[in-house]
């Protein structure tokens, strides 16, 4: 029997911008203060040259972030509920201590951050800047947790809106060269430290949370009694039927369907061309202002020399976007850290408890004096390291007809999914030969 959704009739569309936000949040992972520090040493170091790297990742994100929004809006599952009814206990063990590893690092990168924006505005030690940074995205999340997701996903919306601000301010008084941008477009690399510094932008591009995340909140959006039951709308078909008005509920759901794939479109287009064009504005900004000039390794010396070069005003500027990018990535990687352990194994702590207790190892590196800009890189190369977790199960999933029904991937969609699968491998894998070879 066809699925019903391919038998529901819609209705003309209107007033799609309403149901935007969920990409919006999960958008956030792509301008986390990683990025920052990727992005800005790629562009002191080595200029215009990997900007190619941006721009592929960029529009790797907009298929992947399409795929895991679909995916809970066709099944009304995430994808680690999805991971989890496949897997035995053992294996859903393992494979959510991976899943934790990757949000500690993103934890790090994300705290580290905000204390060195509060360090650069307000003079902060970095272990005091990390704390207020913590306690701040505790309020953010509590936005949520009494709130509800809408107004968490305008708060977080506000504060994109001041990342960008904040990092393309200096774009328009920078000497770009723009001929040079242009040729930064043809893939290349030169040497071992470019493709780490690759491998680092795209994980710092490509998050494994927003993976995992997009899935539940395109979910508990638009479909909040299927997150709340953790039920599909295959369930509620023929003889399993729980109630006459559950039956109408989905039927009613799946008509929407298309609607909601259609603006899901939408939401995942604004919300990466907003974050990938933070991204590279990032290394134009870096390649042309900070190029050759001493001390950029660092985000703290790159500040420095933007002040030096643009002015303090530019700086000001800067760092405040630092801020921003800190606290909303930090609330967005707690919440997805819920979501997973919630699907995975089944336990739910209370959200501001999670962001105690992941709070403790980004306050640890910042506390034994590790050098945080180079902390943050080392993060992004974990979750390099972590994306075919989520990325090999999501291209599997939606291109499965049985998970998906008449929604699953289509041919020429399915065979770019998995080159885009195949390329992050052939990058991890280049990353691991040189840090094993000890050439970084």
């Amino acid at each position: 029997m066809a699925p019903v959704f391919q038998r529901a009739k819609t209705h003309p569309e209107r007033g799609l911008w309403r149901l935007l936000g969920p990409a919006f949040v999960a958008s956030i992972a792509y301008v986390d203060p990683g990025n920052v520090a990727a992005n800005l040493t790629a562009g002191a170091q080595y200029g215009y040259l990997l900007v190619w790297v941006l721009v592929a990742s960029n529009a790797m994100a907009v298929l992947v972030q399409y795929l895991s929004a679909k995916l809970g809006l066709v099944t009304g599952r995430s994808l680690p509920e999805l991971l989890a009814v496949r897997m035995g206990r053992g294996k859903r063990l393992s494979f959510w201590l991976q899943a934790e590893v990757v949000a500690a690092a993103t934890d790090v990168a994300e705290v580290v951050g905000g204390a060195i924006a509060l360090g650069l505005l307000f003079h902060l030690p970095l272990v005091w800047g990390g704390v207020i940074t913590g306690a701040v995205s505790m309020v953010l999340l509590s936005v949520q947790s009494r709130r509800g997701q809408q107004p968490f996903e305008f708060v977080i919306m506000g504060l994109l809106a001041v990342i960008a601000f904040g990092f393309l301010a200096g774009l328009f008084v920078s000497p770009v060269d723009w001929v040079g941008a242009a040729g930064g477009l043809l893939p290349q690399f030169a040497g071992s430290g470019t493709v780490v510094l690759a491998a680092s932008m795209l994980g710092a591009t490509v998050m494994p949370h927003a993976i995992y995340l997009h899935s539940a909140l395109a979910r508990d959006r638009h479909l909040p009694s299927f997150g709340t039951e953790n039920r599909r709308p295959d369930d509620f078909k023929g003889p399993g039927v729980a109630a006459e008005a559950d039956a109408e509920a989905a039927i009613a759901h799946l008509a929407r369907l298309p609607r909601l794939l259609r603006a899901t479109k939408i939401d995942v287009m604004w919300s990466l061309v907003i974050a990938g064009s933070v991204n590279i504005a990032m290394l134009l900004l870096a390649a042309g202002s900070l190029r050759g000039v001493a001390g950029t390794d660092t985000i703290a010396g790159a500040h420095h020399a933007i002040v030096v070069a643009l002015g303090p005003a530019i700086g000001v500027i800067f760092a405040i976007g630092l801020l921003a990018s800190g606290l909303a990535s930090t609330s967005v990687g707690a919440y997805a850290g819920a979501m997973v352990m919630g699907g995975l194994i089944k336990r739910r702590i209370p959200l501001l408890v999670r962001r105690l207790v992941t709070l403790v190892p980004a306050l640890i590196v910042l506390s034994i004096g590790t050098n945080p800009t180079q902390a943050l890189v080392i993060s992004q190369v974990v979750l390099s390291l972590g994306i075919p977790f989520a990325l090999i199960p999501l291209v599997r999933l939606t291109s499965s007809r049985e998970v998906m029904g008449g929604h699953a991937t289509a041919v020429v969609l399915r065979s770019v999914s998995w080159l885009v699968v195949g390329l992050i491998l052939a990058l991890n894998v280049a990353l691991l030969g040189i840090t094993f070879a000890g050439l970084w």
